[in-house]
């Protein structure tokens, strides 16, 4: 009988650990502090987003302003397991990340970290060649790595560096997001789903090794021609997941492309199967359709 009771505690320890390791956050920091969008609004939203999902425990770190504070800066990503960048340079080039910080990226990555490269922050740091081939592809000049363009049959051609032009985009408009190629992140989403208000880049460029082309959209205000939208790299043993999806301007509130259930969504399983290699998170069932936009509330979000 002792013997019973004693398997049985046992047995309910085990089962109530499960549960906890099971019910554990997944830690996340976003790494913000400047960008030609608006960052903070970015951060903000973002964070909400994973936090109220119940699957993410979120911290931020700001790269300082003052130039001997920003050499000095050097986080500990090893805490995390997802890192989101949400830097952006491009009219600033001479604001960068510490070597030192770059480094630590570099080698979190490599031993297996999750990267998310978070709209914009494609757009950063030319002059940091390992970021360029973590990213895969980024908003780049033409002499600066390959081009992908997707056909009406959905085949991918690599356009050679100074072929075609540099990295752009026309108009925002409400996209419909094609998926490219099955992946846990776009598991049981639709062939096809509208995303409001979005940019599509045009001729994205890098080294575009290790990379997977999730989705693609048609350019309907520029090239009429059909790009990438989301792709995922392999660093290492590390992941990294970019897209062009994302973007949050200056003066602009909690905009449509943020309250698009889409991208929320992706937003949140993007980030898990970063983390973990995997995806638990489930696609809902207001999710848009090729028809149909599906978007939240103006009011279901407040900047803190």
């Amino acid at each position: 009988m002792l013997r019973n009771c004693l398997v049985l505690i046992l047995s309910a320890c085990v089962s109530i650990n499960a549960l906890a390791q099971k019910a554990k956050p997944i830690r996340v920091l976003i790494v913000d502090g400047f960008s030609n969008h608006d960052w903070k609004q970015t951060t903000a939203v973002t964070k909400w987003i994973l936090e109220e999902s119940g699957r993410f425990a979120v911290e931020v770190t700001t790269v300082p302003a003052d130039s001997l504070e920003r050499n000095a800066w050097n986080p500990d990503f090893s805490k995390y397991e997802l890192i989101i960048q949400n830097t952006n340079n491009i009219q600033k080039p001479s604001l960068r990340w510490s070597r030192q910080a770059e480094k630590r990226l570099e080698e979190y990555v490599k031993n297996g970290g999750g990267l998310y490269i978070l709209h914009s922050a494609n757009n950063a740091f030319p002059h940091w060649k390992e970021y360029d081939k973590m990213i895969g592809l980024g908003w780049r000049r033409a002499s600066e790595g390959y081009a992908l363009e997707i056909d009406a049959t959905k085949s991918i051609t690599r356009i050679a560096p100074d072929e075609g032009k540099g990295t752009g985009h026309g108009d925002r408009f409400n996209a419909l997001i094609q998926v490219l190629t099955p992946h846990p992140i776009n598991k049981g989403y639709p062939n096809q789903w509208q995303t409001a208000n979005t940019e599509v880049y045009y001729f994205p460029r890098g080294p575009a090794e290790n990379i997977t082309v999730l989705s693609c959209a048609f350019d309907s205000t520029s090239t009429k021609k059909i790009w990438p939208v989301e792709w995922v790299v392999k660093y290492g043993k590390g992941r990294v997941y970019n897209s062009s999806l994302g973007h949050l301007w200056k003066g602009e509130t909690y905009p449509p492309a943020y309250r698009c259930i889409g991208y929320q969504t992706t937003v949140i399983r993007a980030a898990e199967w970063l983390a973990t290699g995997k995806v638990t998170f489930p696609v809902p069932s207001n999710f848009p359709t090729a028809v149909t936009q599906s978007l939240r509330p103006e009011d279901s979000f407040k900047m803190p």
